[in-house]
């Protein structure tokens, strides 16, 4: 009797492990594959941040502290043209589209004058600040030309209602415009402006636009309010020459 019950005991443990045995061989059930593959969907969807851009400045024929992606043509040019600007300011506009146009396709391009956009917002105009964070973040996504082409082109229409983000968003891709969009609401770029706007105080600009000439010899020589490009093409061409 007690050998039975001793063969009965051991059959059970031999098929309780050869249970264990088939189970673990068994594939996983649905709801677990199912979990490990919507794990593994999630993370290859989750994409890093953008690193946040560095705010490096670079120095051109001893003018300091210009941000590389508001400036244009060649570093060894023999005139460095500085331009106090605000985006809400009609003058500036009629620079911008009568005369700074011509600099760049004659002089700029040329490499005879090379030339820096500073933004210098004014406290009487309520837009001017916001559109210069919008025109710097452009600038940074490389859309600089295109983004500050549009905001003088409509200037009469944003400043009557502030829409300065509609204007910049018909000039972008969706895509662009979001990452816009997303520097100006972090101020990212908000040091650059203010650093032009301390710059421009210590010159020191009481009006826009205000121009100011450097030659490689070290003369400074300021241009101030609006100058029609055949006035400034004849001063630009006596600097030139002197290199």
């Amino acid at each position: 009797m007690i050998r039975r019950l001793l063969l009965g005991f051991a059959t059970v443990l031999i098929f309780a492990a050869l249970s264990g045995m088939l189970l673990a061989a068994l594939p996983p059930q649905k709801s677990q594959a199912k979990n490990t593959a919507s794990k593994a969907k999630t993370s290859s969807q989750t994409k890093s941040p953008d690193p946040a851009p560095v705010l490096t400045t670079i120095s051109v024929n001893g003018v300091n502290d210009i941000d590389p992606t508001k400036a244009f043509g060649s570093k060894n040019a023999p005139v460095v043209m500085e331009i106090f600007s605000d985006f809400q300011c009609p003058a500036c506009k009629q620079l911008f589209a009568t005369t700074t146009q011509k600099v760049m396709d004659n002089y700029v391009n040329t490499g005879k004058v090379y030339l820096i956009h500073r933004d210098f917002p004014l406290p009487m105009h309520a837009y001017s600040r916001v559109a210069a964070s919008y025109s710097r973040a452009a600038a940074h996504i490389g859309r600089g030309e295109e983004v500050e082409q549009a905001i003088f082109q409509n200037q009469e229409k944003w400043e009557m209602n502030g829409d300065i983000q509609g204007t910049v968003a018909a000039a972008l891709s969706p895509a662009e415009m979001k990452k816009v969009q997303a520097f100006v609401e972090a101020k990212t770029f908000e040091p650059l402006i203010e650093k032009d706007k301390q710059l421009g105080q210590l010159v020191p600009v009481n009006q826009t636009p205000y121009t100011v000439l450097h030659t490689k010899s070290g003369q400074t020589f300021p241009v101030v309010g609006f100058v029609s490009y055949d006035v400034l093409k004849t001063f630009l061409d006596q600097l030139v020459s002197q290199k």
